[in-house]
């Protein structure tokens, strides 16, 4: 083998621009640690106090929060903006101009000092732990493929989404729809009726699955960013097992009463005949890689010791961490398995642009609930289930849970710091519904849209916005009103 076809093989050569910039950024951190240790503690131990003195900021204030969040419900549905919203160029345009009217707000009612506050608050404290956790299972998982066209019988589908949903807690909601929509559509390419499978996918893979540890949705580890111990959402195994497998039992009576039926015998003929066995490359390497990187989530939190000693790690050696781990998985990784599964950047640098204003122009947002939230009537795990769920439904799940979970911290007074000072009761109940209920419309969660945009490009005829409503409100909304009787 030559030394040209090794180093494509391994993708070195094709990343090189993307592992230089991870290299540059390791060996900036490597030069803080010895010169500059200051600038490496500002925000590792911030804990949203700053302005504790000040009074809450007018309602004006959150207007520009509000417009993003509608920009990202709304222009992709009217047929004049949905292709000038598909760039991310425009997309990181539109939420740089409204954090800048935030960033104006602070500047001109509290100076440079409430500037650097929100930004050190909003940017360096979260955003960047949030950003590279996302990436970093993204880029990993794409260098899994897993090819297979199976007989695409309702027990096969079954199993396929049961997987996905097992897995989305361990590689993130991203990971495993990322790494399991393709199999699961190239099994079903000889079926007709396949549109109610992507949909239970997106209902379970893409959002329910998730619930079980930070990184499994974005919800979650914002949770874990404010204080919330790594392995506490474990204790919602009950309700995840509960709304998980009731899914999975009316997609598999669906399609074996409803849909499997109504195929013709020369479809199920050629879905019999026309099998490709199940078989997995690039796992060995990135699998090491992704449980790296939910180790380096669970012991490098620089607030709190590593397991067994007294020792903090440094502050952002977690994500100096998990970059490495993505530099290993791009240069010792195959170019031809992300060729093969059409890997891009695309879906995370949409992601990275929206949510660097998403995290600025919400902190007005925060601001008043920190300090007004108890007189909102909010108070039940009941009421925070429905209100956090209902808008996680048509705007997008993670800042509406950190708008909730913020409330839920006035009314929490003696609260364990295992739940980052917010009541079990509350927590579980925001955690429920921010994770379940993105599950609701497609703009509830990132990875709701990307696969319904991959099944579109297959073939396979997804419904519209309000019709993907349809099956959420006929299907979901029965069984998340059942689990809030049962749990909450």
């Amino acid at each position: 083998m030559s030394t040209s076809t090794l180093v494509d093989s391994r993708g070195g050569n094709r990343n090189l621009p993307l592992l230089l910039a991870i290299a540059f950024l390791i060996g900036l951190y490597s030069l803080a640690v010895i010169f500059a240790w200051p600038v490496l503690s500002i925000g590792a131990h911030h804990e949203g106090g700053d302005h504790a003195h000040e009074h809450a900021p007018p309602i004006y204030s959150v207007a520009p929060f509000v417009v993003l969040l509608l920009a990202i419900a709304v222009l992709p549905l009217i047929p004049r903006t949905h292709h000038w919203w598909e760039s991310n160029a425009n997309r990181f345009r539109v939420a740089a101009v409204l954090a800048t009217f935030t960033l104006g707000w602070y500047l001109i009612f509290r100076g440079t000092h409430g500037v650097t506050t929100v930004l050190q608050h909003a940017l360096v404290a979260e955003y960047v732990p949030f950003i590279v956790l996302l990436f970093s299972l993204y880029t990993i998982s794409g260098g899994i493929r897993i090819e297979c066209d199976l007989k695409a019988r309702p027990i096969v589908n079954t199993a396929f989404i049961a997987v996905g949903g097992a897995l989305a807690s361990f590689i993130g909601t991203t990971g495993a729809a990322m790494l399991l929509i393709r199999p699961l559509l190239d099994t079903n390419s000889e079926r007709k009726y396949v549109t109610h499978t992507v949909v239970f996918f997106i209902f379970v893979v893409c959002n329910c699955g998730g619930l079980l540890l930070p990184i499994g949705d974005p919800p979650l580890f914002l949770g874990y960013l404010k204080g919330v111990d790594f392995f506490w959402t474990m204790k919602l195994l009950p309700q995840w097992l509960f709304v998980n497998g009731a899914l999975l039992a009316v997609y598999y009576l669906w399609d074996r009463l409803f849909s499997y039926s109504k195929e013709t015998k020369e479809d199920i003929l050629r879905d019999e005949t026309r099998v490709r066995p199940l078989r997995a490359s690039g796992w060995l390497l990135n699998g090491t890689l992704l449980l790296g990187v939910v180790a380096a989530v669970a012991l490098l939190d620089p607030s709190k010791p590593l397991p067994g000693t007294h020792w903090h790690p440094l502050p952002f050696m977690r994500e100096v961490v998990m970059l490495t781990l993505v530099g290993a998985s791009l240069y010792f990784g195959s170019s031809k398995i992300r060729e093969q599964n059409r890997f891009n950047y695309g879906a995370i640098i949409e992601v990275a642009a929206l949510f660097f204003g998403i995290f600025i122009c919400m902190q007005p947002a925060l601001e008043i609930l920190k300090q007004n939230g108890a007189a909102l009537g909010i108070s039940t795990p009941t009421h925070f289930f429905w209100i956090t769920g209902g808008l996680s439904s048509v705007l997008d799940n993670a800042p509406t849970y950190m708008v909730f979970f913020q409330t839920a911290q006035t009314l929490s007074e003696g609260a364990s710091p295992a739940t980052g000072g917010v009541a079990a009761s509350l927590l579980a109940a925001i955690s429920l519904g921010a994770v379940f209920m993105g599950a609701m419309t497609y703009i509830g969660n990132g990875p709701n849209f990307m696969v319904a945009a991959i099944a579109n490009k297959s073939g396979v005829k997804m419904p519209s916005f309000f019709g993907y409503m349809l099956y959420s409100c006929a299907v979901l909304l029965p069984i998340l009103a059942v689990a809030s009787w049962l749990f909450l």
